[in-house]
């Protein structure tokens, strides 16, 4: 095999102890590197070189093992006497050095991240859900309530005979469900900070506000359709499922953003969770159909909360009701839930099916 020796290459040489630049010479031959200039006289195997990835701009170097250095000015001399000595670069650097082929794999990076997020996460946590106990879920949602009821709600003022028949008109609906096909459920009443609202905690604590049944002015069948959806909830465990979802996305942000505790790293994990509440609220929505439809009930009921709800969003917007301000995040959650045009229309027509 013919040797391979490149042309001299003016350099720079720092011996590594000192910070004193030395004018010298570079050639590569015969599997070495030859550093020659006033006194220096050295010989180094290339293995003994250390040799950084080529970048678009900026000077080159070389690092030799005992500390020292080789660098150049001028990267295209640089460049142009390796390629004499028999250099070859990965296929990764070429790449880099390509906007088209960083552009490519750029959007190759957010199309996998989409489906990692939309089809991956899910199924994932679906999977380790079915792995995990219940009573992680009843843990789960005490800890929720002691929390909820120490910075956000307070006692509900509900006569202990109406708080009976809504829990009684909720019972009596289920019961005409198959038997196995309604989770443990507890309901409970609190007088809210956040407005109208209801939703339901890991384990089967369904929680409705004073202000949610007085919206609705008492009605216990859209209030039974309300805490149908919540059961809906309660049945595929979504509380747990949002939360290994939250920690996945959380900890996936970190990877890809370089920093776990950043707000840019919070800010997909925002985006994604909105994506899964809403499917979740999907399938609750689903749920209270069944129960309501098994119940004898019109699913139609829940049209009426959708009215009620946007006549309250219209009064605060005017700001003659400050009630709605801070009920976006929980149950009746409007951010996370689908479009209210989608829930009526969803509605309207399982009250029109069989």
């Amino acid at each position: 095999m013919p040797a391979i020796e490149s042309s001299l290459l003016p350099a720079r040489y720092f011996d590594g102890v000192s910070a004193r630049a030395h004018a010298v010479r570079l050639q590569l031959q015969d599997g070495f590197l030859l550093i020659s200039g006033d006194g220096i006289q050295r010989s180094l195997a290339l293995s003994d070189v250390q040799w950084p990835e080529r970048t678009r701009h900026g000077g080159r170097v070389a690092y030799l093992k005992d500390g020292g250095s080789v660098q150049c000015a001028d990267s295209a001399a640089w460049d142009h006497w390796r390629r004499l000595g028999g250099a070859r670069e990965p296929l990764v650097v070429k790449l880099q050095q390509s906007w088209r082929w960083v552009l490519a794999c750029t959007l190759m990076l957010v199309a996998l991240l989409v489906l990692l997020q939309q089809w991956g996460l899910p199924v994932l946590s679906r999977a380790l859900v079915a792995a995990t106990p219940l009573s992680v879920d009843q843990s789960l949602g005490e800890a929720s309530l002691a929390l909820i009821d120490g910075q956000l709600m307070r006692p509900s003022k509900l006569l202990p005979a109406e708080q009976a028949r809504l829990q009684a008109a909720l019972a009596q609906a289920v019961s005409a469900m198959p038997a196995g096909s309604v989770p443990t459920w507890q309901l409970v009443f609190r007088q809210s900070r956040i407005g109208p609202n209801a939703f339901a905690l890991p384990g089967g604590t369904l929680v409705m506000t004073d202000e949610l049944v007085e919206l609705v002015e008492r009605d216990d069948k859209v209030i039974t359709a309300v805490l149908a959806h919540e059961l809906g909830h309660v049945r595929h465990r979504h509380g747990l499922r949002m939360l290994i979802q939250t920690a996945a996305l959380s900890g996936l942000a970190g990877v890809v953003l370089g920093d776990f505790s950043s707000v840019l790293a919070g800010m997909p994990v925002l985006l994604g969770q909105a994506s899964y509440s809403r499917e979740a609220e999907r399938e609750a929505d689903r749920e209270a159909v069944r129960v309501l439809k098994a119940a004898g009930i019109s699913p139609a009921v829940m049209l009426t909360l959708f009215d009620r709800l946007e006549a309250k969003r219209r009064k605060a917007e005017k700001g003659d009701d400050k009630a709605l301000g801070q009920d976006s995040w929980l149950g009746i959650a409007f951010a996370s839930h689908p479009p209210d045009a989608d829930r009526v229309s969803y509605f309207r027509e399982a009250a029109a099916g069989p």
